[in-house]
């Protein structure tokens, strides 16, 4: 069986309920560093281009970047603001874009980046429309990202809702089957150790 390189790897929001155990998963094999607005190894703001570029300056070259954060507000559509709207555009939304933007400098020769859309964007509830609309967008994103980028990989993982949150969530989303914690840490694994590139991969239970 071939054992993958170690590589030195940033998690943004390493400490949340995907990215720990994304964290948790990798850390046997690999360099982890966890980056957050409140918590982790270095602390920064995900929706500063500014902060984001000083985080990549004080980390060094990597081999790989995965996001998991990002905020988006969830409301009814009468009750959405403009401002609203922008809540997710400028956190979940170009913060992720910018992490892409800014991170590719920073990667090692066949690097990769992982970002993190969810189940809205193809399957939206109430109150969900400007989240469905933040992850519809980074999957448009990520698929014609890869067209330009030859040295490094661009993908998104597109979750149901997990276990590990499905009885906070639960109520928002009717008839859903609870997604199993190591089959969403295998679709991370599968974007840092394997060769997919532009891919959005779809998880359910």
């Amino acid at each position: 069986m071939l054992k993958s390189k170690k590589m030195k790897i940033l998690i943004i929001g390493g400490n949340g309920t995907i990215g720990r155990r994304v964290k948790e998963r990798l850390q046997t094999n690999h360099e982890i560093i966890v980056a957050g607005k409140n918590s982790g190894d270095l602390k920064f703001n995900l929706e500063n281009s500014s902060s984001i570029r000083e985080l990549f300056e004080k980390i060094g070259p990597l081999d790989a970047i995965i996001a998991v954060a990002g905020d988006a507000k969830w409301d009814r559509l009468e009750n959405l603001t403009e401002d609203d709207y922008y809540t997710g555009i400028r956190s979940k939304l170009m913060g992720q874009v910018n992490l892409v933007r800014i991170g590719k400098d920073y990667l090692n020769h066949g690097g990769s980046i992982t970002l993190t859309s969810g189940i809205l964007a193809d399957e939206p509830e109430i109150m969900t429309t400007s989240a469905a609309m933040i992850n519809g967008a980074i999957h448009s994103f990520v698929k014609a990202v890869n067209l330009e980028l030859e040295t490094i990989r661009v993908n998104v993982v597109c979750s149901d809702v997990v276990e590990d949150s499905f009885e906070k969530y639960k109520n928002f989303f009717p008839g859903h089957r609870p997604v199993p914690m190591k089959k969403v840490t295998d679709a991370y694994v599968k974007c840092i150790e394997g060769t997919i590139r532009g891919e959005i991969i779809r998880i359910k239970a």
